[in-house]
């Protein structure tokens, strides 16, 4: 099994700051690609940013960039969100995505995995 736990959401002000990580463990070679996605209330999930594993290459929701970085530490295959100038469009459940390559015997397969989600609430 595959587990993803995120931590460092919760409430914050207009303007302000927020720290979003996220852990991948259990039985697997390598995690690929991962990522934040989010999910306000009545709306659909949605990419916030992505990060690949070899060549770091990431990309950005439009309505983020510039505001949220992602990074990651591959040695400890952990994916992190640096949220800034936060808006309260930006609360929302926000969700950690990993595509990790498991092994069977002899086959690797690659499979995707979501953390449990955690809640951003930006008010003042």
């Amino acid at each position: 099994q595959v587990q993803l736990v995120e931590s460092g959401g919760g409430a914050g002000q207009p303007g302000g700051s927020l720290r979003l990580s996220c852990v991948a463990s259990g039985d697997f070679v390598t995690v690929n690609a991962m990522g934040w996605y989010r999910q306000a209330p009545e709306k659909p999930r949605e990419l916030v940013a992505a990060i690949s594993d070899a060549d770091g290459r990431i990309r950005y929701a439009e309505s983020v960039k510039g505001r949220f970085t992602i990074s990651r530490d591959n040695a400890k295959n952990t994916v992190f969100l640096e949220m800034k100038s936060l808006k309260p469009e930006d609360t929302a459940v926000y969700y950690c995505n990993a595509h990790v390559t498991r092994r069977s015997g002899n086959i690797r397969s690659m499979y995707d995995y979501w953390g449990q989600g955690t809640q951003v609430t930006i008010s003042s």
